[in-house]
């Protein structure tokens, strides 16, 4: 049982994560971005108008990505147990 196996296990789960997240939440954040330009630029103050929209995006990106997501993540079970022999011996 060698460190560096839980080292690669580690970082193959932590890029899934990143690459995971900022498929879902990137749309947001450039929708919450426009929104917030445009809130700046006819100086409107509400706090609640940017929630609605992304609220939609973020859902809108899971729903059309959930597919991709789920290979993903399938393939990324699929690492973990092919690396069960090396973590157990």
């Amino acid at each position: 049982m060698e460190p560096e196996v839980f080292v690669d296990v580690f970082r193959i789960a932590l890029g899934q994560v990143v690459v995971l997240v900022s498929a879902a939440i990137l749309p947001s954040l450039f929708v919450g971005l426009t929104v917030a330009v445009f809130q700046a630029a006819t100086s409107i103050n509400e706090q609640t108008l940017s929630f609605l929209p992304r609220l939609l995006v973020t859902l809108a990106s899971l729903m059309f990505a959930g597919h991709w997501f789920v290979e993903r993540l399938t393939g990324l079970f699929y690492t973990m147990i092919d690396l069960i022999p090396q973590v157990i011996g």
